[in-house]
């Protein structure tokens, strides 16, 4: 198969913004909720548009949770995130090789661009699709095909890469190739239950899926 794009996830699969996510939603919702949910519980909301999540845990105040959900991860978000290993070495490979790169996320722009700039990998990408530039977010296909639209590549040409069922289903739901990611929070049994095409070891495995040699 010759692949000339792949779209990630960010969240969970270029960053490591677990402890941040949960540590945010047990911040805004403890106090409000106290006991109700655990932060095991809490990664369970990792994925989803916020929007979603809040409408679960009281749908009448989606709009207050959510705004204090971004003003304090804000104030922590360089203290609680991590990179992943190998991932900006094997993104500034795929890059040079000509690979189209886009982010496809259920996250916010401004978010999201928060987090590529503290990695030093916002000019590696094509395009970044985030949950304000769409109608329906993942699983839902549609931030799959506009990434596909913008970057000018047919389905059988890209992968959807991420942590999350919802990555899987949507890349599935677009008609295009998936990838799980064998470092996601799930665990990679959980992520095989929704059958990706590749299961990734190491961001490394994708020199081998591509055919791109490393430090190309």
């Amino acid at each position: 198969m010759n692949y000339k794009g792949l779209l990630f996830d960010f969240d969970g699969t270029l960053l490591d913004t677990n402890n941040l996510i949960i540590e945010t939603f047990y911040q805004v919702i403890e106090p409000k909720f106290p006991g109700k949910y655990s932060k095991e519980d809490m990664a369970n909301f990792i994925g989803p548009s916020l929007s979603d999540t809040f409408t679960m845990v009281a749908p009448d105040r989606v709009e207050e949770l959510t705004n204090e959900y971004i003003t304090w991860n804000r104030l922590h978000h360089d203290e609680l995130v991590r990179e992943f290993d190998f991932v900006v070495e094997v993104l500034t490979d795929l890059k040079k090789a000509g690979i189209k790169l886009a982010i496809v996320s259920t996250k916010r722009q401004e978010a999201l661009l928060r987090g590529m700039n503290l990695m030093g990998i916002t000019d590696l990408f094509d395009t970044i699709i985030g949950n304000d530039d769409v109608k329906n977010t993942k699983p839902h296909p549609e931030p799959v095909l506009l990434a596909l639209s913008r970057l000018g590549l047919e389905k059988n040409e890209v992968i959807m890469i991420g942590d999350n069922y919802h990555d899987i289903e949507g890349g599935q739901n677009a008609g295009v190739h998936t990838a799980g990611v064998a470092w996601s929070l799930k665990g990679t049994a959980f992520l095989e239950t929704y059958h990706p095409t590749f299961m990734l070891q190491t961001m490394k495995d994708l020199y081998g899926i591509v055919g791109v040699p490393a430090h190309a």
